[in-house]
């Protein structure tokens, strides 16, 4: 099963060789049930995804309620603090190699994407395959502030209730990290892709930018070779801890 996607450009779009696996996978327990002999992996599978999705939904929804005047807040300071979106918009790939708009507070000046190619040479992440400097120019000041603190991240409860991410699971890649991933270690770039991407994951609790991408990619293997419920509910009180603290953001 090929999970590479070609172009980025235009809007979302499904790799024609990895759109239907999630489709396969529902028709093989639906057949399953029907024949009598719903094996105990699939059956656990459907009532994990089932009780997961209705614990981002309701978590999503509380989030916005309670959240609301601090996302407020934080948009009408942006607003005021540099020129350009409040919300920042990129492409990703979700779950089965599918494309989908991320949703972010704008931390970085408006033309960041643009100014990008210039700063490779910078990058201080090993093998290049992530993106990373402490002190990337292109990041305003309110910026810095809402990266340490996670803030940024909040309009992902968005993509949470479209049904694009979830509150657990391994993070999105921007296109060229994900492309970079791919090329270095493809068992790992397909592993990453067998879930859907989370708000937060075992890369926020176990160090973020502190970590490399082979570190990033081991954690999200054990991840979803061992993921449950309980587990979830854990990584979620970790992360609250590790943005109190600021581990590992920047």
């Amino acid at each position: 099963m090929s999970l590479r996607l070609g172009s980025t450009a235009g809007e979302p779009r499904r790799d024609i060789q990895t759109a239907d696996v999630g489709a396969i996978r529902d028709r093989d327990v639906e057949l399953a049930a029907i024949q009598g002999n719903v094996s105990p992996t699939l059956l656990m599978d459907r009532v994990y995804e089932t009780m997961k999705r209705a614990m981002d939904l309701s978590g999503a929804l509380v989030g916005l309620m309670l959240l609301s005047p601090v996302m407020l807040a934080v948009a009408l300071m942006i607003r005021f603090d540099s020129p350009g979106p409040v919300l920042f918009r990129q492409l990703r790939r979700g779950r089965y190699g599918n494309l989908f708009y991320v949703l972010k507070f704008r931390t970085m000046v408006a033309d960041a994407e643009r100014r990008l190619k210039d700063l490779e040479s910078l990058n201080e992440s090993e093998n290049g395959v992530l993106f990373k400097m402490k002190n990337d120019p292109r990041v305003t000041p309110l910026g810095r502030f809402l990266r340490r603190s996670s803030l940024d991240e909040l309009p992902q409860l968005l993509n949470v209730i479209r049904g694009e991410m979830t509150l657990v699971g391994p993070r999105p890649l921007q296109l060229r990290d994900s492309d970079r991933l791919r090329d270095l270690d493809p068992e790992g770039y397909a592993c990453r892709l067998q879930v859907m991407p989370g708000v937060t994951g075992p890369w926020q609790v176990g160090g973020r930018s502190d970590i490399d991408y082979a570190q990033m990619v081991e954690l999200d293997r054990q991840y979803v070779a061992n993921r449950t419920l309980l587990g979830d509910i854990r990584i979620i009180f970790q992360t609250v801890l590790v943005v109190l603290v600021g581990r590992g953001a920047y």
